[in-house]
């Protein structure tokens, strides 16, 4: 009753005992996510096939869980098998045992090189391992054994027969715990992990003794265990295998060859061997106990004794190759910051008093009486000539190029420079310039990077540059080249010469921007000397007018679009059509309609004007109107453009919008050339009229048909089209404005002048930086280039096919103006790659002496061999060490252990033909650098009456390491 009268002391605690612990929900978690991953049953699979461990195909699909606020992964790998193989079974019978358990008896992939350990180790082909997330560990034996105990009672509870691992102590032991159930059975998984590795286990005597006290097995004659065993040998000193890559000599400087590397080539290989070891696993595959000796006495397991033999090589992580660096070191020059005025300082002719007042007197120069002619006399003339006095007296470490460096990149890049200082006449001539280019394959490449032909300028600069960069001056080096390009380029401007390395016409919009300009440059000397020699209608420009009638092949409703890019279509709304043409719209709009009925009645009072710039008579064509014959007009061609000037003008004609004024003004801008045209038609055909200039411009727009006149006779009757019939259209308009003005006395739509100042001012402020960012494409195309002939002469596969990768990806990123820094840096990184595995390719080469082999048959199998080498992760050498591989290889040993020993070498290791003899050839390889047995065998555990279950056992030994990883069976129907 005092209870009852104190209120504090009737409290309670309540403890629901059916709530789930941390470990139950972890449990629950695991069960989960084998039932996600369709884990759960029984299944049946074939047994692997020999090698598929190695040559099939590995997946892994991982989640995570967790252990109170402990985070685990949880990852399934698995060996894809081709369907079919792979298949539920409803009743297995008494005798079945899992498929982990029928792996461990498989001998058909033993050893696999590429796989996860556990596969090496226990030779399964499916399995789940649970590891701590991020850098944690279990450490603890307790926990441990409870994530262990977890995991027995989820395999129990979902029926799951795939082993499950459970990761342990620090990531790097890589040590694993685990178990797999099936049906009254169960195999555990367990590992040892030694620094120091005891004396009897060493060799295969001791490790059977550890086998058989594992396996406890109750009956009194053990059945015979199966063995495999694989020692690995490490080469490492190539004695007589020289790296045969020369290193560039800097200092030297002998005809067209710069630091050992000739002017417009790159250099390719790798600076150091890029094959740093090389492991021959000597394996016999299939012993059974008791064949073989091998215990601290005595060893019957001789290497060249193996039945099988395999290689591998280690190769060096990230060797420096040297295309590689120069591409690599050009690219860096993007993220400069500095001018070129900043890199070199002052400019050139403020450095010298002397030279300044040389020309400051330049103009003045030019108006005294000279006793030379006077256009041999220019203000480039006079700034080439100080450049020439600045070079003498400035010292040689004051320059970032040396002159005789600069000379001969100089001489290399204008081959012509010698002619250029002779007589007029080879002057006037440009020599070096490259025709068109086929549709070759090297088209094709410098097509789809926007590069350049290889044989141009351009390509030549962006190597010279490149080189200069990596070999001489680094940055300095780039804008002291570039500043005298600069220069002999204004210099051949002013002196009428045209550009070598560049092909003929209008500037490639397939190219990069830089090689345009250059063009353009080119175009406007082209016209600049057909003007000063007074060709008006040079044979060229007489040609493409000629050229510009066009083909019966054109619809009458489409815009007719000719070679020479003159079109019109000024009835038009469409955004989307620009014309290669500048107009002065107050030029046109200064022609009235009035000036023009004037026009025409002053030509009906006085006589028909004397016809000026005809070219020739057009087919059997006459005017409607006079009956004369009608003659093709020498007309102006069409302004060459480049990208960056095209896109201005379309950013111009997309501002005008799409009201009809917008559109109407922008068809009045567009119709320059067409006004050009007609005005020269006009003078070539006194008398025409509208209808004669659109039968030859646009002779789709007459239209002509047979009719019948009143005698029955059939007569051809023409109109123009309806589009030309349109009211007020800008074809009426500007015929009515045109005046018969031959093209040599009209405003010129191109004005060669004014385009060669721009790019040349184009050109001078460009930054080491900008050159770079437009030379990238061609010396990404140079390099693709040199590692398509390296590999050539290797043959390699695999660089073959990452060449064709590496174009794709290339062309894809380049076609953008201003590419990301990321994915050039892809590219060049996997173009360094390749030049890493054709150099590896070629030290095999020269290491197993492959060009040196007399016999065809022998180097094509070394050659195969060697290819394999590079792509494979291991392969099996044909006739062990008695093939032409293996008799290389041991040669290659015995070398290397004889020179360890300082014993004189012999020229061929004797054969030895007793057992004793035998034995001691061990001497021709060092100690195993690895010891690796597989033991194997079937045998009734615990006890007598148990189901035969098998047993395995496996153990690598190396000089810091010893493992010993074993999978034990047991019958669980009575325990």
């Amino acid at each position: 009753m005092a209870a009852d009268s104190d209120p504090e002391s009737e409290v309670f605690e309540i403890t629901d005992f059916t709530t789930a612990s941390e470990w139950e929900r972890f449990i629950s978690r695991v069960e989960e996510v084998l039932n996600e991953w369709k884990l759960i049953g029984e299944t049946s699979n074939k047994p692997p096939e020999k090698g598929e461990y190695t040559s099939g195909v590995w997946e892994e699909k991982g989640d995570e869980i967790l252990f109170a606020d402990f985070r685990f992964s949880i990852r399934h790998h698995y060996l894809v098998q081709e369907a079919g193989e792979r298949e539920e079974t409803e009743d297995t019978g008494e005798d079945s045992i899992p498929v982990c358990m029928q792996d461990l008896l498989c001998t058909n992939n033993d050893f696999p090189p590429v796989a996860h350990c556990l596969v090496r180790w226990y030779g399964l082909r499916e399995f789940v391992v649970i590891s701590p997330a991020a850098n944690d560990a279990v450490i603890s034996e307790s926990k441990c054994n409870l994530l262990l105990s977890s995991v027995s009672i989820a395999l129990g509870n979902t029926g799951c027969q795939v082993p499950l691992f459970i990761q342990v102590h620090q990531k790097w032991r890589k040590l694993y715990v685990g178990e797999c159930q099936g049906p009254g059975v169960r195999t555990d998984f367990e590992m040892v992990h030694l620094r120091k590795v005891p004396n009897q286990y060493t060799h295969l005597s001791g490790l059977l003794d550890i086998f058989k006290s594992k396996i406890g097995c109750p009956l009194t004659a053990l059945p015979p265990v199966n063995i495999a065993i694989r020692f690995t040998y490490i080469l490492q000193d190539w004695q007589q295998y020289f790296w045969p890559q020369q290193p560039p000599d800097l200092d030297a400087l002998i005809g067209g060859e710069i630091g050992g590397l000739e002017i417009g080539k790159l250099p390719f290989g790798a600076c150091e061997d890029p094959i740093c070891e090389l492991h021959l696993a000597t394996t016999w595959p299939c012993l059974t106990e008791g064949i073989i000796v091998d215990n601290d006495v005595y060893s019957d397991l001789d290497p060249l004794q193996a039945p099988q033999w395999s290689v591998r090589v280690r190769k060096a992580d990230n060797p420096q190759c040297m295309l590689g660096d120069f591409v690599s070191e050009f690219f860096r020059l993007c993220r400069r910051k500095e001018s070129t005025d900043e890199l070199l300082g002052k400019s050139t002719f403020e450095e010298n008093g002397k030279e300044v007042a040389d020309i400051s007197q330049a103009l003045s120069k030019l108006t005294e009486p000279a006793p030379v002619p006077i256009h041999k006399l220019s203000v480039t003339s006079m700034v080439h000539s100080a450049r020439k006095k600045i070079r003498k007296h400035r010292g040689a470490d004051e320059s970032p190029l040396n002159n005789d460096v600069l000379n001969a990149i100089l001489f290399f890049l204008f081959p012509d420079a010698k002619s250029l200082d002779g007589s007029e006449a080879k002057a006037s001539t440009s020599t070096g310039n490259i025709s068109s280019q086929s549709e070759s394959e090297d088209y094709n490449l410098y097509s789809q990077l926007k590069s350049a032909p290889s044989d141009s300028l351009t390509y030549k600069l962006a190597l010279c540059l490149c080189m200069v960069n990596f070999y001489h001056g680094g940055v300095k080096g780039v804008a002291h080249l570039w500043q005298e390009f600069v220069l002999e380029m204004r210099y051949r401007w002013e002196n009428n010469f045209l550009i070598p390395g560049l092909a003929n016409g209008s500037p490639d919009l397939k190219c990069c921007l830089l090689h345009q300009k250059l063009q353009m440059l080119n175009c406007c000397l082209e016209r600049k000397k057909g003007r000063d020699e007074g060709k008006k209608g040079s044979p060229s420009s007489s040609e493409a007018a000629a050229n510009r009638t066009p083909s019966d092949t054109l619809s009458p409703g489409e815009a007719n679009k000719y070679e020479v890019a003159k079109s019109w279509d000024s009835w038009s709304d469409s955004e989307d059509e620009f014309f290669e043409c500048h107009s002065d719209t107050e030029e046109l709009k200064e022609g009235s309609q009035e000036s023009a009925r004037k026009a025409k009645e002053e030509t009906k009072e006085n006589p028909l004007p004397k016809p000026e710039g005809r070219l020739h008579q057009s087919g059997n064509l006459t005017l409607l109107r006079t009956g004369e014959p009608l003659y093709i007009p020498v007309t102006q061609e069409p302004a060459p453009m480049t990208e960056d000037l095209l896109e201005e003008q379309s950013e111009v004609l997309a501002k005008l919008g799409t009201s009809a004024e917008g559109a109407h003004l922008r068809a009045r801008m567009q119709s320059a050339c067409l006004l050009s045209d007609m005005e020269s038609f006009k003078a070539a055909n006194p008398g025409c009229c509208l209808e004669d200039f659109v039968r030859w411009y646009s002779p789709r727009d007459y239209i002509e048909e047979e009719v019948m006149d009143e005698k029955g006779n059939k007569i051809v009757k023409g109109e123009l089209s309806p589009r030309m019939k349109i009211p007020n259209n800008m074809w009426v308009e500007a015929w009515e404005t045109a005046k018969p003005i031959p093209a040599r006395r009209q405003r010129r739509l191109f004005d060669d002048t004014k385009e060669a100042e721009k790019v040349l001012h184009y050109l001078a402020v460009q930054k080491p930086a900008d050159l770079t960012r437009h030379l990238l494409p061609c010396v990404i195309h140079a390099a693709l280039l040199k590692l398509k002939e390296e590999e050539a002469a290797e043959d390699v596969p695999s660089g073959r096919k990452a060449i064709k990768q590496i174009i794709s990806h290339s062309s894809k990123v380049l076609r953008f103006p201003s590419p990301d820094d990321k994915k050039l840096e892809d590219v060049i990184g996997q173009m360094l790659n390749v030049e890493a595995t054709i150099a590896r390719a070629r030290s095999l080469k020269a290491k197993f002496a492959v060009d040196r082999c007399e016999k065809s048959d022998e180097k094509e199998d070394l050659e195969k061999f060697v290819s394999s080498l590079l792509e494979q992760p291991e392969v099996p050498i044909v006739g062990a060490g008695r093939g032409p591989a293996g008799t290389i290889i041991h040669k290659m040993f015995v070398s290397a252990q004889r020179a360890l020993s300082l014993a004189p070498l012999e020229e061929e290791p004797k054969r030895p033909s007793s057992s004793d003899e035998r034995r001691q050839t061990g001497t021709d390889f060092p100690s195993p650098a690895g010891r690796e047995v597989i033991l194997r065998s079937s045998v009734p555990r615990p006890a007598p009456y148990s189901k035969l279950l098998p047993q395995r056992m496996y153990s690598v030994l190396t000089k810091d390491d010893f493992r010993l990883a074993g999978a034990f069976s047991s019958d669980t129907s009575f325990f």
